[in-house]
């Protein structure tokens, strides 16, 4: 089995069609709407840090003032340290709390004075709290398996026996705390949370509101006949969707073109075959009349023969002009339809002398080639080809016998050209009917005397596919003011590539 060709990859991914980019308002919102609910959540982590800060602060006040109360309950009696801590000591503090209290005294050489001899230890590496004037410490620890806050506090002792530092620690459940910190963010966020749906529903309208003229636009755009191609109003749109719609009105344009074109080519073509084709229908009837009327008359067969040359003549016409009418079609596509690649001028030229050149011949023409060196153009070789051809052709057919035609090839590098010239000796174009001989199926009354069988197409080709590839085309004379034959001289100018210009 043979693979495929190379670039078949290549065609099928470029006949894949693309994504659906899908609706572009839920674009906007996804667009809009994500980054605030992400910048809320954001704001709403930061709110719950804060919050358990200003929890922390509140309550670490309260705690404080506990362990003070505590403090002063503290004294040296006989040389011990000794707490006398009633419950009603601490009724105050536990009222306004939601959580347990713990608290612990331990004496000047650490032992255990008095409260809840196992509470978590403090710490060595917590620092002094800088809010307060007081020796406090504030930690975080686990408690039978709960989480608490203790504020410790060094408070010194003293009698006439001894003087030392005493620690106080007095630790709350975080209940409250917790309490407080879902109050804020509760009070916090359902606020919030109603701006995000306000901000989504005026961001909502406000996308409705900016897409209506695009909608506007796409309504006209459905209701337009598939015959209407006038241009868009661009100042119904944003600044920004402007540069589309021109855009569009230009493709519109190109479009109506390519329309008239090819609607144009329709008529010419039906015209043009109209008339051969009747002419065969015509001689073909005679054939068969002559051919029924005397089946054995010799002479009957030698006006068949005449009546069945006419028709190849005539077919032969008709193919020329078939042809031609092809080559106008094509060539009004531009060269852009087959390609544009560097070509050689030159050799392009020579080649198509060389096929014209037993034509030049049989009549007696004098042809040359003149060129300098290779001249290369961005083009398509096959539509220079067909130019080129038809400029030699015209040339050939209008040259009386004994004549002279010159294809030049030169290279203005002033200007920055290609510089392609058709000269012969025949009868030339007269001033007035230089414009007009470039439309198609016109022919000058003298180019008609001479040359009937002429279609009139071969100068409307040729400046098709000189517009094609930016080349400027000008006829005039070889000989103005003299007696003999004026001649006609074509000049093409082509644009050489940027590659060559330096």
């Amino acid at each position: 089995m043979t693979a495929p060709p190379a670039h078949s990859t290549e065609i099928n991914s470029k006949l894949k069609p693309a994504k659906s980019l899908g609706s572009l308002r839920s674009q906007l919102l996804r667009w809009l709407l994500i980054p605030l609910l992400l910048l809320v959540a954001l704001d709403a982590f930061s709110v719950y840090r804060n919050a358990l800060d200003v929890a922390d602060l509140a309550y670490d006040r309260a705690l404080l003032a506990s362990t003070r109360a505590l403090a002063e309950r503290v004294s040296v009696v006989d040389g011990k340290v000794v707490a006398d801590v009633p419950y009603v000591a601490l009724d105050s503090f536990e009222t306004d709390t939601l959580g347990r209290i713990y608290y612990k005294v331990t004496g000047t050489r650490g032992e255990f004075v008095s409260g809840y001899e196992d509470l978590p230890a403090l710490p060595p590496d917590v620092p002094r709290s800088e809010i307060y004037p007081a020796l406090v410490r504030f930690y975080h620890a686990s408690y039978h398996n709960q989480a608490v806050r203790i504020a410790a506090l060094y408070q010194p002792v003293y009698d006439d026996s001894m003087r030392g530092i005493a620690l106080i620690q007095v630790g709350e459940t975080m209940d409250a705390r917790s309490d407080l910190t879902r109050k804020i963010l509760f009070s916090t966020m359902w606020r919030q949370g109603l701006l995000v749906c306000v901000a989504a529903l005026l961001v909502w309208f406000a996308v409705r509101f900016v897409l209506r003229p695009l909608m506007q636009l796409k309504a006209a755009v459905e209701a337009r006949a598939t015959t209407d191609l006038a241009d868009f109003e661009v100042n119904q749109v944003h600044r920004e969707v402007r540069p589309l719609v021109v855009a569009m009105n230009g493709y519109m344009g190109r479009l109506q073109a390519l329309i008239t074109g090819q609607r144009r080519f329709i008529a010419d073509a039906s015209h043009q075959l109209r008339t051969p084709l009747t002419v065969l229908k015509t001689q073909a009837e005679l054939a068969l009349r002559e051919f029924d009327r005397n089946p054995n008359d010799a002479r009957a067969w030698q006006n068949l023969r005449e009546i069945v040359a006419s028709i190849a003549g005539t077919t032969d016409a008709t193919v020329h002009l078939a042809n031609r009418l092809l080559t106008l079609a094509r060539a009004e596509h531009g060269a852009a339809e087959s390609g544009s690649a560097p070509v050689s001028l030159t050799d392009i030229t020579r080649q198509v002398g060389l096929e014209q050149a037993r034509a030049a011949v049989k009549k007696q023409i004098d042809l040359s080639f003149d060129a300098v060196d290779q001249l290369i153009i961005n083009g398509n070789a096959l539509l220079l080809h067909e130019l080129i051809s038809n400029l030699l052709d015209n040339a050939i057919h209008y040259t009386p016998a004994g004549g002279k035609i010159v294809l030049r090839l030169r290279r203005d590098d002033i200007a920055q050209r290609a510089i392609l010239e058709v000269e012969d000796s025949g009868m030339g174009i007269a001033d007035e009917d230089r414009e007009r001989v470039f439309s198609a199926f016109y022919r000058a009354p003298s180019a008609q005397q001479q040359n009937p069988s002429g279609a009139g197409l071969g100068l409307s080709i040729v400046r098709d596919i000189a517009s094609s590839h930016g080349a400027q085309i000008t006829l005039s004379a070889v000989n103005d003011g003299n007696d003999q034959a004026p001649g006609l001289k074509v000049t093409l100018n082509f644009p050489l590539p940027l590659s060559l210009l330096s």
